[in-house]
């Protein structure tokens, strides 16, 4: 046991100690005779659980002991995710589609596919693999904790493991949704390469910002359930403040038709913006890379995974309690 959130006492005996004549009368009435220069029996010893420091953040050799059940409680939230579905993980595969397909009819409408050289669609797409990366990891996350109530209040286990269980069956739901994307380069012949090997890394960026904002919900989660009410609907406003359905170029040419370039740096503030960015530019091309974009992006995915990792930590000694 580690000292990430619980700290080892000393060993301690089970049953209070008794004087050496009251020990030596219980042996002679117990065994019929006298107790001899035998040592006595040593204590049973016990463990004793108390709150660590909660400015130890994570305890990774502790994670990887755990890392059975990491992968186990992963493959319940699939199962249990796409068990009794009609269309099983298909709706892996259709969920992003149908909503490329809706985002390309109104682009098309609206002229944003005129401001870009690459297709509409596979730009479409690769925005909504960056999107739903992001968006999967927050609101699977956020509800971790209460949905595993039973389990925290019973067992030890460190609790990063919880979200972190369900960012692993978004990468599979992510994986799958990657196979869509080739099939949209193949049928528009295009060639990611060599800009597709950097979205591994790029991948990292959506994955610690979504975690970040994840954990600061769950332990939020845990006294006030109402985020779970509350986060549907700021996602849902931050996929249309973000550029999911329009490319940023078409915001920069509607903000110089109307004069108001100034709104354009408070616009990019928006972390999500380089992450998107960086999607259509690993997967479909087009525009140049804007590494100020991803610069910020990824400054701000960091701090925001240290506070809510912070938060979390401080929080998870009161969670069985509370929960």
């Amino acid at each position: 046991m580690s000292e990430s959130v619980y700290q080892k006492t000393d060993v301690v005996p089970v049953n209070p100690p008794v004087s050496a004549a009251n020990s030596e009368m219980a042996d002679t009435l117990i065994s019929g005779h006298s107790p001899s220069a035998e040592s006595p029996p040593s204590p049973v010893p016990h463990l004793v659980l108390r709150p660590g420091s909660a400015w130890h953040l994570v305890d990774l050799a502790e994670v990887w002991y755990f890392r059975d059940l990491l992968f186990s409680l992963a493959g319940r939230d699939l199962k249990l995710r796409y068990k009794q579905t009609f269309l099983g993980i298909a709706w892996v595969v259709l969920q992003p589609l149908l909503a490329t397909m809706i985002f390309t009819a109104i682009g098309i409408l609206a002229g944003m596919n005129k401001t870009e050289k690459a297709p509409y669609p596979a730009l479409t797409f690769a925005a909504m693999l960056g999107w739903n990366l992001f968006a999967n990891i927050v609101t699977r996350s956020s509800t971790v904790m209460v949905s595993n109530a039973n389990l925290v209040s019973k067992v030890y286990f460190p609790r990063i493991i919880l979200p972190l269980a369900s960012s692993v069956s978004v990468l599979v739901d992510f994986a799958c949704s990657c196979g869509v994307m080739a099939i949209l380069l193949l049928i528009y012949h295009l060639n990611p390469f060599p800009h597709a090997l950097l979205l591994p890394f790029f991948m990292l960026i959506p994955i610690l910002f979504g975690l970040g904002i994840g954990m600061i919900c769950s332990a939020l989660a845990v006294s006030y359930r109402d985020i779970q009410y509350i986060l549907p609907v700021f996602m849902q406003m931050l996929m249309y403040a973000s550029t999911v359905i329009f490319p940023l170029s078409w915001v920069k040419l509607k903000l110089e038709h109307f004069h108001m370039m100034w709104v354009y740096p408070y616009y990019c503030a928006n972390p999500l913006i380089g992450i998107l960015s960086t999607f259509r530019w690993a997967l479909v091309g087009g525009s140049n890379l804007a590494i100020g974009a991803v610069a910020w992006s990824a400054v701000c995915s960091v701090l925001v995974f240290i506070i809510g990792l912070v938060l979390f930590k401080q929080m998870e000694s009161r969670f069985a309690d509370v929960i």
